[in-house]
């Protein structure tokens, strides 16, 4: 569909005063010609009225042809310069309102521009907050607010609330996160602690064992919840520190130290240098890689990781044979706890559903993105692109 133009708010007021004026002037213009070309007499009338003809006399010279500056000839030379004043509007008036008017303009550009200042701070704030690497960092930022107590400053006052509201909302809810995850650790700590020492002992039956190595099955779950939650709040900040990280050492070693679960793993991988927390950079392909796994179709599946440089670009590409998943849905598998072909309450033996949530929120971070594709054949192919940096 062809993107039709639009003129910006500033030149939009600078073509309404413009406009205004050329309009005013030019009904000045023509009212003023009109006006004066009805009050002054043309050169007939003139002489119709002194001497009853509309010739006149013949002009009075000496001897040597000089003009004698008679009654009649300042009457003629009285119609003449009423003619070429007449004249002069007519032809010279246009010129002259033309030139004006390109000078209103220019002006009008300028006074429109400091006019709208406030409201390109009001651009501006919401500019660099919409591009901070996480957003809710951004909302601490306010607008200088100055000047007369008009709509503008109203306006600047009033997005200003809004973001401070923002900001407190932002703030509760990581302090809400942070504290419940960090209460859930240790009654999960101590839980694991005693399932162990439980199954463990000596004269534990097996059906106590069987229990015991299921509710441990269950506690780790939640254990990889709870450190999801943590991770993922985490990951949603803007980082403080970046250092040199090449993408396919990382996806090298996670394939080494992955479990593969009976699927064929493989990376062939090429240098993606970037910037970046390494800590992040590794769950991000940690969990591209058990997720990878995790959704396949058993022994006969397979997983590829794939590492490159695409322009200024690093790009990570994980794809994995599996189920045939709607394209519809994969947009919604980034969500938190959402897992494709399954309830939003899962058995232990499945993911916390934050899986893929974390990898965008880790490569958004990073000011790259994480998309994602449905192959034809089945499973998916994910893929991450983070700033590349040069060597």
């Amino acid at each position: 569909m062809r993107r039709r133009f639009r003129l910006t708010l500033r030149a939009q007021l600078t073509l309404v005063y413009g406009g205004l004026f050329i309009a005013g002037g030019t009904l000045l213009l023509v009212l003023t010609y009109s006006l004066v070309e009805q009050a002054v007499p043309d050169e007939n009338q003139i002489f119709q009225n002194v001497y009853g003809s509309t010739e006149g006399p013949p002009l009075p010279t000496t001897d040597d042809g000089v003009f004698v500056q008679s009654q009649d000839f300042r009457i003629l030379v009285t119609g003449k310069v009423w003619s070429a004043a007449l004249n002069a509007i007519r032809n010279q008036g246009p010129q002259a309102l033309l030139l004006v008017s390109l000078g209103t303009i220019a002006i009008g550009w300028i006074v429109a521009g400091r006019m709208l200042r406030p409201l390109q701070r009001v651009t501006d704030t919401a500019a660099e907050i919409a591009e901070s690497p996480a957003a809710d960092k951004g909302l601490h930022r306010r607008i200088k607010v100055s000047g007369p107590r008009d709509e503008l400053r109203e306006l600047s006052e009033t997005f200003n609330r809004m973001l401070e509201r923002l900001d407190q909302s932002f703030d509760g809810q990581r302090a809400f996160i942070s504290n419940a995850s960090h209460e859930l650790r240790t009654p999960l700590t101590v839980t694991r602690a005693l399932l162990e020492v439980a199954v463990h002992r000596q004269d534990a039956s097996a059906d106590l064992r069987l229990l015991g190595e299921t509710l441990l099955e269950v506690n780790s779950r939640h254990e990889r919840l709870i450190e999801g939650l943590l991770l993922l709040m985490r990951s949603d900040r803007e980082l403080a520190e970046r250092s040199y990280v090449d993408l396919s050492d990382v996806a090298e070693y996670v394939v080494a130290q992955t479990p593969s679960g009976g699927v064929a793993v493989t990376a062939e991988c090429e240098e993606a240098p970037t910037q970046g927390e390494p800590v992040l950079l590794e769950r991000l392909v940690q969990n591209l890689v058990e997720n990878a796994i995790r959704y396949n179709t058993g022994e006969d599946g397979w997983v590829t990781v794939t590492t490159r440089r695409d322009g200024a670009t690093a790009v990570l590409e994980v794809a994995n044979s599996g189920p045939v998943v709607p394209a519809f849905e994969v947009e919604g598998l980034f969500e938190p706890f959402r897992r494709f072909g399954t309830e939003r309450l899962a058995t232990a033996s499945q993911g916390a559903g934050l899986g893929l949530s974390i990898v965008r929120a880790v490569a958004k971070a990073h000011g790259g993105e994480a998309t994602a594709t449905a192959r034809p054949e089945g499973g998916l192919t994910v893929t991450v692109r983070l700033p590349g940096v040069s060597d």
